[in-house]
């Protein structure tokens, strides 16, 4: 199993290597389909023999090494509870973004599919990596093939969208590497003899312990970079800038895997070596997250542009995501992580029924259609679960998510506030309200253009390609157990030992030994842990 894990992370790069000996478009499209269909196949038994039980341990771990000289810096990957499901979403949608890319893409066609597959090595890389280098390597090495996608194939705004969407990452990341530097080398005098280490499983252990003072520099530096990337409010304004000009493949990969990293690094990499800097920061975030839910909305419901809308509907759907992770309980993370993929799925449809509009029509304004569903039935039909999923219709898996989140949030001891969790469930209200707004627009009323009396139905392919997204958009819905019990027990785990941990440091934390605001920052939390050690003395 730890050779069928490597072989799937880097199995797309095989199609790179046919890519320099075909020069046929169409045996380009070919080979890019067969290799992502195969490495889907690759790594459904990841997922089959996946031991629940035991999700908060690595499995199918390889590692090998070190990479760099002198440093304990490792090629370390595997797969746990937080990981799993992300992979596998990764895999599924490979064969269906080539698929949605078959007849847009007119121009250098093997350059566009070469993108796309090291765009998702990189994915996985990112998903399965065990080391803090490594991960860093693959999050960086995402950002040159997006660039791309959207600088060579995008819209007419191309060029300004893509220069947005690289310094706004760049930068974020920068600042993280410096970040990882220091936790490196301080992890290695504390537990490694001395030795720069990067080992996420000695890093999130609890023989390693961050004091207060590092650990609220250190997570602002991590975070920042994890809050470009999911986006979160105030750093969202490249994403609906990058999904407009962005083509559809570009599009999809962008929302469903990419902007998962973010949620995904402060679940993986801030709560368990900053436990003490994500709860006293829980409230501020919680805060930025509500705010992003409802702005996102607003700003989607005023959108002329139906892709555009889409692009916002994500700032406001990720914001409950964070919500759901800095509410710290079960419930909460446990919500995030099924909406992590709830998000992929009826996001990454919306984004793939936008591009097939837009190939017909080569239009995106919603003035320009209306009526649409007595011309292509079909393509309503699919059109109108992907928007009921995207809004929480129960029975659909964006219910799920969403109400596991607000659950959370209702019930947090961090946030310890229910108006997280009321003002958060207006997002749920102004989500219905502009995605059917825009749905009755486009597909009800009268036939106001010529243009549109005469559009073809999706064709085989394109049914083809939706229809798998569809079946889970209905099966986590209804089922969503098969889906969460991966995650539970780790999340259970994540949770625990990150309390302890947390808990250990202020014991050992003298208060008079802080800075001013280090101290007004953590000074309640600190007598109660002391009040708490005097009790059981």
């Amino acid at each position: 199993m730890e050779t069928l894990l490597n072989i799937t992370i880097y199995l797309p790069l095989l199609a790179l290597v046919a890519f320099m000996f075909v020069k046929n478009d169409n045996a380009i499209r070919w080979i890019a389909l067969i290799v992502t269909s195969l490495t889907f196949a690759v790594s459904l038994p990841l997922i089959f023999n996946f031991d629940s039980a035991n999700s908060h341990i690595a499995q199918y771990v390889t590692e090998s090494g070190p990479l760099l000289f002198g440093l304990d810096v490792n090629y370390i990957v595997g797969l746990d509870g937080l990981s799993l499901l992300l992979f596998m979403l990764t895999t599924f949608l490979g064969p269906i973004v080539v698929l949605s890319a078959w007849t847009s893409v007119k121009k250098h066609v093997g350059a566009f599919f070469a993108m796309l597959m090291l765009l998702q090595t990189g994915s996985l890389g990112v998903f399965a990596s065990l080391d803090l280098i490594l991960f860093y390597i693959f999050f960086e090495l995402t950002l040159i093939p997006m660039y791309f996608l959207i600088g060579i194939w995008g819209g007419a705004d191309r060029i300004a969208a893509t220069i947005k969407f690289f310094i706004y990452t760049l930068v974020g990341s920068l600042i993280m590497l410096v970040a990882l530097v220091y936790v490196g080398f301080d992890a290695g005098n504390a537990v490694n003899d001395g030795v720069f280490i990067t080992d996420w499983r000695v890093l999130s252990g609890p023989e390693y312990q961050i004091g207060l003072v590092e650990q609220t520099w250190l997570f602002l530096a991590f975070s920042l970079a994890f809050f470009i990337k999911v986006p979160l409010f105030p750093f969202h304004t490249w994403l609906p800038y990058a999904h407009t000009e962005a083509p559809t493949a570009g599009s999809v990969v962008l929302a469903a895997v990419m902007l998962k990293m973010g949620t995904y690094g402060l679940i993986r990499f801030c709560l368990p070596m900053f436990p003490n800097a994500m709860v006293e920061f829980a409230p501020y975030v919680a805060l930025l997250a509500v705010i992003g839910i409802i702005y996102g909305a607003l700003v989607a419901m005023v959108q002329k542009d139906v892709k555009k809308l889409v692009a916002y509907s994500s700032v406001s759907h990720l914001g409950f995501v964070v919500l759901g992770l800095f509410a710290l309980n079960t419930i909460g993370v446990q919500g995030a992580i099924i909406q992590m993929i709830n998000h992929g799925l009826s996001t990454g449809a919306l984004f793939l029924i936008v591009g097939m509009i837009y190939d017909r029509r080569h239009t995106r304004q919603i003035s320009d259609f209306g009526g649409l569903a007595g011309v292509i039935p079909v393509f309503a039909v699919f059109f109108m679960i992907a928007t009921f999923s995207s809004i929480g219709l129960p029975g659909l898996n964006g219910f799920v998510g969403e109400f596991l989140i607000l659950m959370g949030a209702f019930t947090s001891e961090t946030l310890d506030n229910i108006w997280f969790a009321i003002f958060g469930t207006t997002g749920v209200i102004l989500a219905a309200v502009y995605m059917l707004w825009m749905f009755q627009r486009v597909m009800f009323g009268p036939i106001k253009h010529e243009e549109n009396k005469n559009i073809k139905d999706l064709n085989a392919r394109e049914i083809g390609l939706l229809v798998p997204v569809m079946i889970f958009i209905v099966w986590i819905g209804i089922r969503p157990t098969h889906f969460t019990q991966f995650s539970e027990h780790q999340v259970n785990v994540l949770l625990e030992e990150a309390a302890q941990k947390k808990n250990e440091i202020l014991m050992s934390t003298n208060p008079a030994e802080l800075p001013s605001w280090a101290n007004k920052l953590y000074k309640v939390e600190i007598n109660l842990a002391e009040l708490k050690g005097d009790n059981n003395e």
